[in-house]
């Protein structure tokens, strides 16, 4: 082999070796969620019109968990499988995800909010954490805002107040296309309506495109104790809005969770938990 012929054969191992560290970047995965364990009780409440699935994992202080768009309860495997050693843990898929019911209601986070508080009234429960990731994050500080009685912390990761916090590329991004497609697959699995997956995503994404919209004055009526979290290679909020949502909602933690994305809980769970047990049970 000539002396130039080596040196390209050897350009094209670094090249590889280069590529394989690269698809190997934490914040670039996408790893399945754990499954979660057996819950104390589980089913489906009557709800605004819908009928919401839930399940309800140990004992102790409370701690809501809600997923982002197009997810379902079962992302939060790892941080169920955690904070149920010693809280009583309560997940849900939100109105049309998951195992959960729609109507024709236009989706609002205001409407998906009093969702979740009447799952709180069935279950009994006054008062509550509350962990949200992105739309869940959103429904978290909704409840802030308006019904600040029904929390004790709000961790929310991933949230927006302005439609112009998002990146204009999110859709372009490798990873977050591929959270998506998965989405259309457990849809499909485990709705009870699995053929309409589009309808549905064409239903929320009339939410999407205008909200939320809440002003600064908004976010300083804010007196719950909330952590504002975004991973350090976010696919979906930028750093500035998410430096704004700090800086605006009076006495919040601003918490960067390291090579992370928008899928933080995945990608980094046992970070993740030591995150959300830092800030809800300090």
């Amino acid at each position: 082999m000539c002396l130039n012929t080596l040196a390209l054969s050897i350009a094209f191992m670094f090249a590889l070796a280069g590529s394989a560290v690269n698809a190997a970047e934490r914040w670039e995965q996408l790893p399945e969620p754990v499954p979660l364990p057996a819950a104390e009780k589980s089913g489906t409440a009557p709800v605004n019109g819908i009928e919401m699935y839930y399940a309800v994992f140990g004992k102790g202080p409370p701690v809501l968990l809600i997923h982002g768009g197009l997810g379902y309860a079962d992302i939060w495997g790892a941080q169920v499988a955690d904070l149920a050693k010693d809280h009583t843990v309560i997940v849900a898929d939100s109105r049309g995800h998951g195992r959960s019911t729609r109507n024709a209601d236009a989706f609002s986070y205001d409407l998906m909010s009093s969702d979740y508080l009447a799952l709180l009234d069935y279950l009994k429960i006054d008062q509550t954490a509350l962990v949200g990731w992105s739309d869940g994050g959103i429904i978290g500080l909704d409840i802030a805002m308006n019904h600040p009685d029904r929390l004790t912390k709000v961790f929310a990761h991933a949230a927006n107040s302005k439609v112009d916090g998002l990146k204009p590329d999110v859709m372009q991004n490798k990873t977050f296309a591929g959270y998506i497609d998965k989405a259309g697959g457990v849809y499909r699995k485990i709705s009870p309506t699995p053929a309409e997956y589009d309808a549905f995503v064409t239903q929320i994404s009339g939410m999407w495109a205008s909200q939320p919209n809440w002003s600064d004055d908004d976010l300083k009526k804010i007196n719950t104790p909330v952590a504002i979290v975004v991973g350090d290679h976010d696919e979906a909020i930028t750093r500035e809005h998410t430096d704004y949502l700090a800086k605006t909602i009076p006495g919040a933690e601003l918490i960067i969770l390291d090579n992370t994305s928008h899928f933080a809980m995945l990608q980094d769970p046992e970070g993740y938990n030591k995150a959300v047990r830092d800030f809800i049970d300090k």
